[in-house]
């Protein structure tokens, strides 16, 4: 009757969960950042293993039109910081997830740190629901970080600004699973 089920994974078959088992995901809240703190939620992103990479499906609102840097920054944590006597919004997340400690920026598919995220395109009403691909990441590769938002693009280049130049920290996630 389940003969495509593992014997070892009957109980899963029998309720439905191995298909979660199979493309693990996880859902990141995501705020609004200030130099005041953690603010209002503006929505979610989906973070799904696949056979290409992690699948990326955002639905959030109250952005910016256009692109935005989107990257895994190495920290669980949202907060501002003090930096050069300013109250610097998400700087508590640190920097770009780089385990490798490649020290530079080169985009999603390149050879630089695994923080880089493809760039999220935001609609005319402030909405961004486009999906993508971090081919070179997965589910595990988030845990105990957060997932940031940038006021502008990102080049995927350390020139002619660093990390892309995508600028001030608008909205940032903590993964939690």
């Amino acid at each position: 009757m389940f003969k495509h089920c593992a014997i070892a994974a009957v109980a899963l078959c029998l309720t439905g969960a191995a298909a979660h088992a199979v493309n693990p995901s996880v859902t990141v809240t995501m705020h609004k950042t200030s130099d005041q703190g953690v603010g209002d939620i503006i929505g979610t992103v989906v973070f799904q293993d696949t056979t290409q990479g992690l699948k990326i499906t955002p639905n959030l609102k109250g952005l910016s039109e256009g692109q935005h840097g989107f990257h895994v920054h190495e920290h669980p944590s949202c907060d501002h910081q003090m930096k050069d006597g300013k109250h610097v919004p998400g700087l508590a997340a640190g920097g770009h997830y780089d385990p490798q400690k490649t020290g530079k920026h080169a985009g999603p598919d390149g050879d630089g740190h695994l923080g880089d995220l493809p760039v999220l395109y935001v609609a005319p009403d402030g909405t961004a629901t486009r999906e993508s691909v971090a081919r070179r990441l997965k589910i595990s590769d988030l845990a105990g970080r957060s997932v940031m938002i940038h006021a502008g693009g990102d080049n995927y280049s350390d020139t002619p600004a660093p990390l892309g130049g995508g600028g001030g920290r608008v909205a940032c996630g903590v993964v939690v699973y």
